[in-house]
């Protein structure tokens, strides 16, 4: 069977409004969290990704309160990351409303934290968020807080211990190309996705669709994240979920929440309006 690729909004959150920068850096404001998270999910996005990006760094804990009403808010897979250090830790982010959760710094701290998450709550609510630089060999290197402090370790490595610690998923961003516009870093893409076996979040570079087609076409993503272009209106997600679908790739592009109602010139006839609702 093969499985839709998905199209995710990302929140960076810092004091609790959604920023968005380049490289990590230059911050600029992009709304209110939970009224985005509401307008996504009306648009048609098939997930969310809330990270407090500066929860790591500042040592506290993702604002609980913010997660619950965002939960509140939408109907599709929702992922929350940020200052999550131990498993009571994804044990509240679970119970607030999120479905998965994304660790990064106290992974690497800790990588037995990704083992006792996925035994205590399954493979499938553990993402683990790797951020790296180019380096000059050709190979990738894992920074941390909020990618203010290199690791020294190589990110194929990490994804690989990441996922046969128990991880479900690898949520990948590329530093050198974040919020540029200009496409993911498929070098870095490849590096990952050819190595694991579970499924790889592109992230950082996304401008257009044709960026995230070949983000699945060439780095072997099975999703794709963008902050900048939806938060700021130079794409709209259908938009680009139907441009990916027109490139071949499955997509989900009904959205059973917000159906909204057919002109009557195309409405169904009776024998089939009550038929079984996919969803």
């Amino acid at each position: 069977m093969t499985l839709t690729k998905r199209v995710i909004a990302c929140f960076d959150v810092d004091c609790g409004r959604v920023v968005k920068g380049i490289s990590f850096v230059e911050l600029r404001d992009a709304g209110d969290p939970v009224e985005l998270a509401a307008a996504y999910d009306r648009e048609g996005v098939d997930e969310l990704v809330f990270l407090d990006i500066t929860a790591s760094h500042e040592e506290r804990q993702t604002v609980v309160d913010m997660v619950r009403h965002t939960a509140d808010q939408v109907f599709i897979p929702f992922t929350v990351g940020g200052g999550i250090r131990t498993t009571d830790d994804m044990r509240l982010m679970l119970e607030s409303g999120a479905d998965k959760v994304s660790i990064n710094s106290a992974a690497l701290a800790d990588p037995s934290l990704i083992s006792a998450g996925a035994q205590r709550f399954g493979s499938q609510c553990i993402v683990v968020a790797i951020d790296a630089k180019a380096r000059g060999d050709g190979g990738f290197d894992v920074h941390t807080h909020g990618g203010r402090r290199p690791t020294g370790r190589d990110a194929g490595a990490w994804a690989q211990e990441a996922v046969e610690r128990g991880a479900g998923e690898i949520l990948l961003t590329s530093m050198d190309t974040d919020g540029h516009q200009d496409g993911f870093d498929i070098a870095m893409l490849r590096a990952i996705t050819d190595v694991v076996s579970v499924p790889v979040i592109a992230s950082g570079g996304a401008g257009n669709a044709a960026h995230m087609i070949d983000a699945v076409r060439q780095g072997g993503a099975d999703a794709v994240l963008a902050a900048s272009i939806f938060h700021f209106g130079t794409c709209r997600i259908m938009d680009v979920k139907h441009a990916m679908a027109q490139a071949g790739l499955p997509m989900r592009l009904e959205h059973p929440q917000f159906d909204q109602p057919q002109p009557l010139s195309q409405a169904p006839t009776p024998s089939t309006k009550n038929g079984d609702h996919n969803a």
